[in-house]
């Protein structure tokens, strides 16, 4: 499975659903991808692309961990 997103990379977070209890806090915020870890996620949702989680160093100084569909190129 190739990762559309590498470290270093530039990335929008997008968080649609207004219920989802992130939206207020992060959707459209801005960052930098610092690093990328794997796990066994795809064993439970049945997708590859969920083995990887994106740490990214938002623009204000935090730092959140995201999934592959919360991201979007700036």
């Amino acid at each position: 499975m190739v990762r559309r997103f590498t470290e270093g990379d530039r990335v929008r977070l997008d968080i649609p659903d207004e219920t989802d209890p992130d939206h207020d806090r992060l959707h459209g915020a801005t960052g930098t991808i610092t690093s990328i870890t794997e796990d066994d996620a795809a064993d439970y949702s049945g997708d590859s692309r969920d083995n990887y989680r994106f740490a990214v160093e938002l623009d204000t100084g935090a730092s959140v961990t995201v999934r592959w569909r919360d991201l979007r190129p700036i």
